[in-house]
């Protein structure tokens, strides 16, 4: 009889545990976690990616370590490729890639990976890229290189720094002379300064404010376009990219184009990542996103935070790859896609 009772004892107790069970804890624990920034240091995908990093764990299910790695090239695409082909499918690997990802993808890029097969797990911010030229060049507005060539310091061909100034060259009647190579923001501003470039055609606002606020609320630069579909509060002044067309279908091409915005600064997975671990990642972002702690962090880094979830995010990827093939067609043209 007692040793019935011990056994009913030792069945019930087991059942309770795996009631209590959290595979996602127990598979995240002790782990940790690789965060790809498709950009060189100094830039606003490095500096939230790197954000991510270092609070996301404390909301993860068994609080993995994260650590970031820079893996710069083609636009953000090599290391979407890399996360795509190489990375584990297991919800360990997180990438900081470019707002356009998803443009450039829906538009048949050869050798580029699908961002429709990618989840996001959130956004911490949108993004309004700026074209900034310093007052040395002697710039004064978006007129100037309507009228003559300027040099723009641009990373890798689909690239928001890219991406602009092409758009404009085609839709705007700009001649922007677009220098490709750099590695991410930090050496484009580094050329600024040098004067190896005159224009950095994608400077992000939220960068901005974190690293050159002055350029905004005291006129130290001037600040020629902003991609985006409205004009943000901040740059009351500044003429968006569908503002800049000079036909209807250059009005609509660049309006798909500036929409990229919406997904600023977000935070993605790749491919068959199980359920539950894309659903825990989610879940951890939105309170991440909504811990004080969190958002005084952002103010004392002057880091701007317009936070939106991973399932918005996937619906405007699906809204950019239900775009009107000819739209989709002109921008893959535009970009030398085939």
């Amino acid at each position: 009889m007692m040793q019935a009772v011990a056994i009913a004892l030792v069945l019930l107790l087991s059942l309770v545990s795996a009631a209590g069970a959290d595979p996602v804890a127990d598979f995240y624990a002790g782990k940790t976690l690789r965060m790809l920034v498709g950009y060189g240091p100094g830039g606003g995908y490095d500096i939230y990616g790197r954000l991510v990093a270092a609070f996301l764990p404390k909301y993860l299910p068994g609080h993995p370590a994260i650590v970031t790695e820079n893996m710069p090239g083609a636009g953000s695409f090599a290391a979407a490729k890399y996360i795509a082909a190489v990375a584990p499918r297991d919800g360990t690997v997180l990438g900081s890639l470019a707002q356009t990802f998803p443009l450039d993808s829906a538009v048949g890029g050869a050798n580029k990976s699908n961002a429709a097969n990618f989840h996001y797990i959130g956004r911490v911010t949108t993004n309004i890229d700026v074209g900034t030229a310093l007052a040395a060049t002697g710039i004064k507005s978006i007129a100037d290189v309507r009228t003559k060539s300027y040099t723009v310091g641009a990373s890798g061909r689909g690239s928001t720094t890219d991406i602009y100034p092409e758009a404009l060259n085609a839709y705007g009647g700009t001649k922007f002379k677009i220098v490709l190579g750099y590695k991410g923001t930090g050496e484009i501003l580094l050329a600024l300064d040098r004067g190896e470039v005159d224009i950095d055609g994608a400077y992000g606002l939220p960068g901005m404010l974190a690293t050159h606020p002055g350029w905004i609320d005291k006129g130290e630069a001037v600040l020629l376009y902003q991609a985006a579909v409205k004009r943000n509060a901040l740059l009351p002044n500044v003429p968006t990219l569908p503002e800049l067309a000079v036909s209807d279908e250059g009005r609509t091409i660049l309006r798909a184009i500036a929409s990229t915005a919406e997904i600023g600064r977000a935070i993605v997975v790749g491919p068959g990542v199980p359920p539950e671990r894309l659903a825990a990642l989610r879940q951890a972002f939105a309170q991440m996103v909504k811990d004080p702690t969190f958002v005084a962090a952002c103010a004392k880094r002057h880091l701007m935070l317009d936070p939106a979830s991973g399932e918005a995010m996937d619906a405007i990827v699906r809204e950019t790859f239900a775009l009107p093939q000819p739209t989709l067609a002109k921008i893959g043209a535009m970009l030398g896609q085939k």
